[in-house]
Formats: C-alpha cells, structure tokens, sequence
C-alpha cells in the first residue's frame, strides 16, 4: 500500500486550567480530530489522507491549531464547518483556505490537488 498523500495534525494538547498559554484540548480540539477523521471516511480518503492528534503544537493560544503536510499549511479551526471546509477545499481541491490560515504562517501559493 503506498503511504498516504497528506497528513492532518490536530493540536489535542491539555494544560492546566491556570496555564496563560491555553490549550487546544479546552478549545473542543478533540471533537474537531473526531470530525476530521469522519470527513476523511465520508470522503473515502482513509487510504490517502491520515488525520492524526498532535502533541502540542506551540500555538495553542492561536488555536485549536491544525497543521497540513507535506504542505505545511497552518490553520486555526473552531468549528466543524471550519474542517468541513478544509477537507472539501484545501484536503480535496488544493485550495488554502485563506479565512483560517494561523497568523504568521505563510501559505504556499498553489497546493497540488488531492488525486485518488
């Protein structure tokens, strides 16, 4: 079996609830990761796409933070719609989807499309 085309990181990291930096966990990350995983089925991508939790990130006070390789797209994700719309645009497409990029992370300007 080849190795999968592209790999989603979800920050599901938990600190204390004193903690100044925050945590994606207290942020729902976890929920998100399960929706990522669902898309990835609903998607029929489960041989090509991987959607993994992540230890910390070291931006969770940006997020919950998810990050995209082999492009290295940085992303803020809060909603379902939010990863809805990334598998659909960016995962499927090849297109950033530029509302959630994390601030300081650059995208690249075109990303391959995702082939079956």
């Amino acid at each position: 079996m080849p190795g999968f085309k592209r790999h989603i990181f979800v920050c599901t990291n938990q600190r204390s609830p004193d903690d100044p930096r925050g945590s994606c966990s207290k942020l729902g990350s976890q929920a998100l990761h399960d929706v990522f995983k669902q898309e990835t089925k609903r998607l029929d991508l489960k041989n090509t796409v991987r959607a993994n939790k992540a230890g910390c990130l070291d931006r969770c006070a940006e997020g919950p933070s998810v990050v995209i390789y082999p492009e290295g797209v940085w992303y803020t994700v809060k909603s379902e719609t939010d990863v809805k719309e990334i598998m659909e645009r960016h995962v499927m497409k090849g297109e950033i989807v530029d509302r959630l990029l994390m601030p300081d992370h650059p995208a690249p300007a075109k990303l391959p499309p995702l082939s079956q």
